[in-house]
């Protein structure tokens, strides 16, 4: 690899011993995968997906002990991942104690660790960290050292930034030292896509079911996707990109999807069209009985399939302020028809903390908890973690949440019914 100058002075300690491991480290990473030089980073905010802390990653923090110790702050301010626990979700004494004694025994020390290194604030905490009431939200070109898969994939997609799928503390890395070593979706050929995906569904297809799909099938590759703007249109207003921020997250957890281009509308695919294809792409045709073979394949692992929902989760990733009041007018509206004044089954909203912020000014705040319903800014992954929470009848629209844990996909419509009926769906 090709450092400049003053890289190769960093390498060779000018900057401290700490700082040459963390260039070493860089360098390594970067030359496993045919990398010929660094490239500096130009975002304002980095972001981490380390944010919960469990006993058995001491040596992580140790890490991030020694780099403290150095006085190595991060050389630009980061978000980071939700917390893992949130006393306001549903949980038995036993579970508490679960998660307090004997998981994230460290979450008080790490978090005073991340504000040493350089968190943005207490409410930086989320994987939606690129909504405008949070902040961190990149500018088209903007070379990124993030982590968490669901920002990666919106931020390379929706937003037309350039970051690779980092693993996590490397993100870290990347933002101490300013620079991280380009490969993969940093350069104009990897952006390509290599799949061709055509859409042709006859209603709007449900994004994380779509995304399952589409995960699925190209793995780590980048898909083009055609005809999905016939229900998005060709802005990326807001509501298109709520769409697609849960369509990328499944995509990016069902497989290993770190760029996509949506045609009309994500900004690769408006600029260049067809020319972001390669010339050896695959098809790859959707319709509606292939998302029903999908969904009919996911595996329920619940020791007892039919039991009657004990938990949902909406919101992995974090909901939009748009999506809080939308999910309340259809809960409230259910509701009303079914003669019931709160949901049936306990229902926790994941967002960030600044959009509860935003969402509590609104009426809509007041009628949520009329209608029983919890509003956190927990993961609720690392809510699952514990072994007595994931032995729940726990249901979800997310399907990165489904993906890592025993938690049951419901499409949005089935989740509505299952919780504004006397009976659910089982």
């Amino acid at each position: 690899m090709k450092l400049s100058p003053e890289q190769q002075a960093m390498l060779d300690g000018e900057k401290g011993e700490t700082m040459a491991k963390v260039v070493k480290t860089l360098v390594m990473y970067g030359e496993t995968f045919g990398a010929e030089r660094m490239v500096p980073i130009t975002s304002k905010y980095g972001h981490t997906v380390i944010s919960f802390g469990l006993k058995i990653m001491k040596p992580v923090y140790d890490l991030y002990q020694e780099i403290i110790d150095a006085g190595l702050v991060s050389g630009q301010k980061f978000t980071a991942d939700p917390r893992p626990m949130d006393k306001n979700v549903p949980s038995s004494l036993i579970e508490d104690l679960i998660f307090k004694k004997f998981m994230y025994t460290q979450q008080d020390d790490f978090e005073q660790q991340l504000r040493s290194l350089g968190i943005t604030s207490d409410d930086g905490y989320t994987c939606t960290c690129y909504l405008d009431q949070v902040g961190n939200k990149p500018k088209k070109g903007d070379i990124l050292s993030w982590a968490e898969s669901s920002a990666v994939v919106y931020a390379n997609s929706v937003l037309g930034a350039r970051c690779n799928r980092n693993s996590g503390i490397i993100e870290l890395m990347g933002s101490i030292a300013g620079f991280v070593p380009e490969f993969g979706l940093l350069l104009d050929e990897n952006r390509k896509a290599t799949w061709v995906v055509e859409v042709k569904c006859s209603t709007k297809p449900d994004a994380q079911l779509l995304g399952s799909a589409i995960g699925m099938k190209v793995m780590e590759d980048v898909p083009y996707v055609k005809g999905l703007d016939k229900w998005l249109g060709t802005e990326l207003n807001d509501d298109a990109c709520t769409y697609l921020k849960d369509f990328g997250a499944a995509t990016a957890s069902n497989g290993a999807v770190g760029l996509y281009h949506i045609e009309n509308l994500t900004p690769e695919a408006v600029e260049l069209g067809e020319g972001m294809i390669a010339d050896d792409a695959q098809v790859y045709v959707i319709d509606d009985a292939e998302l029903e073979r999908v969904k009919a394949n996911y595996p329920v692992i619940w020791k007892n399939p039919d039991a009657k929902p004990q938990l949902c989760f909406v919101g992995c990733p974090h909901m939009t302020l748009q999506q809080l009041i939308d999910w309340t007018e259809r809960i409230g509206e259910a509701l009303r028809q079914n003669g019931l004044k709160k949901v049936t089954v306990p229902t926790v909203f994941t967002a960030a903390v600044p959009v509860i912020k935003e969402f509590e000014k609104t009426p809509y705040f007041k009628q949520s908890k009329r209608q029983g319903i919890v509003l956190s800014s927990l993961c609720p992954l690392m809510y699952m973690n514990n072994p007595l929470c994931k032995s729940k009848a726990v249901i979800t629209s997310s399907n990165k949440l489904r993906t890592y844990t025993s938690a049951r996909y419901y499409t949005e419509a089935e989740i509505l019914k299952a919780i504004t009926t006397k009976e659910g769906k089982k």
